[in-house]
């Protein structure tokens, strides 16, 4: 054996790692929105650069997609997205997004309410931390704090 195969084992778990990590969003998405929210069509736009391919519906009625999810009351914001087995609710960072599909827990979905600037979508610097929650059959939790 020679001196770089060690290195060379590494880099190769580490490649697979980085894939695996990669692999864990899925590849569609579908974004229901108010046909006049470009804020929406920011975030759809912000998946889509991910590689995510985004269907927009913007002709259904958006309380019963938010009531249908398991929403819980209050906490929804412009658009819901059907993505995997979850339901994402408003402008979440991508950050959030990233770590559900990662560690895939028992939840129907995690949420970002109203429209925080500086989220994918809404344009501005950050202005206080965004609080995502995690929510399952109408009721909240804390997920994360960016």
């Amino acid at each position: 054996m020679n001196r770089f195969t060690p290195t060379l084992f590494f880099s190769a778990a580490l490649l697979l790692g980085t894939g695996t990590a990669q692999a864990a969003l899925p590849t569609e998405a579908t974004l229901y929105k108010n046909p006049q929210c470009g804020c929406c069509d920011g975030y759809a736009n912000h998946l889509e650069e991910m590689g995510i391919e985004v269907t927009v519906i913007d002709d259904r009625d958006l309380g019963q997609i938010k009531e249908a999810s398991g929403l819980p009351y209050g906490l929804g914001s412009c658009h819901t997205i059907e993505m995997g087995d979850y339901v994402i609710e408003g402008h979440v960072p991508i950050a959030a997004v990233e770590k559900l599909f990662e560690e895939q827990p028992d939840i129907d979905g995690i949420g970002l309410a109203g429209m925080p600037i500086g989220t994918p979508g809404m344009p501005g610097p950050q202005q206080a931390p965004y609080e995502v929650y995690q929510f399952k059959d109408r009721q909240e939790a804390a997920f994360m704090t960016l």
